[in-house]
């Protein structure tokens, strides 16, 4: 189950599994280490203890592709995986629980807010959200760093699995009343998902197989596309 608001591009062939076998490429710390080139990049960002390794694990099937840490909020910088297809996918910096100084958080802070809004070859952001603590003010904050570039975004409510059944409907419900009242005006899908029990796994993988995937020829959808700053 999932709501979408604004309506999606029509997309070229698309992958059933489009970031299958990724591979790691390179990881920056600041904006002129970021990889070069026009490849589609798809972001996905969280809180720390939001799930987001084991969902780009299941999404790449490789067990231990992005590191899993028993203490969240490790990574530092953002790692770039390579799908076959050249399709890039940026694992952004959790959020939220490290304890780290305060001036390497502002630096996170900054070079995140201006990848998310300037970043020229970004297609869209998968936002991971616990399903039981959905919409922190940190959510709120990345989202308002990242809707303006009219962009689309993808939220994962994560670990649904530790929900009943009416307990994920109401869960649902909820986000998608938040989503109405606080962010109507967002291009924003909401889906239920589960990295261990594989709930809306190929879900996610559909959308974000349409995101990636090249214009069809002849349909002016490169002359629409948005022009972001950086470009």
């Amino acid at each position: 189950m999932c709501l979408a608001r604004g309506r999606l591009p029509s997309a070229g062939k698309t992958l059933k599994h489009p970031f299958h076998n990724a591979e790691f490429v390179t990881t920056a710390a600041n904006w002129h280490q970021l990889p070069g080139g026009d490849a589609p990049e798809v972001a996905f960002a969280g809180r720390s203890n939001a799930g987001k390794s084991s969902a780009i694990n299941a999404l790449t099937q490789r067990a231990r592709l992005a590191y899993v840490s028993r203490t969240p909020g490790r990574t530092q910088h953002i790692n770039f995986f390579r799908a076959p297809s050249g399709a890039l996918l940026a694992d952004l910096p959790g959020y939220g629980y490290a304890a780290v100084p305060e001036k390497i958080r502002r630096h996170w802070e900054a070079f995140v807010a201006r990848y998310l809004s300037q970043r020229a070859p970004l297609v869209g952001l998968v936002l991971l959200m616990d399903a039981r603590h959905a919409f922190t003010e940190l959510d709120r904050q990345l989202l308002s760093w990242f809707l303006p570039s009219g962009r689309p975004v993808r939220i994962l409510l994560t670990k649904a699995d530790k929900l009943g059944t009416i307990a994920q409907r109401d869960t649902l419900r909820d986000a998608q009343r938040t989503l109405a009242r606080d962010f109507a005006a967002g291009w924003i899908e909401l889906q239920l998902f589960s990295a261990t029990k594989r709930i809306g796994l190929a879900e996610a993988e559909a959308a974000l197989s349409a995101w990636i995937a090249p214009p069809p020829q002849g349909d002016g959808a490169e002359k629409e596309r948005p022009r972001h700053q950086g470009e």
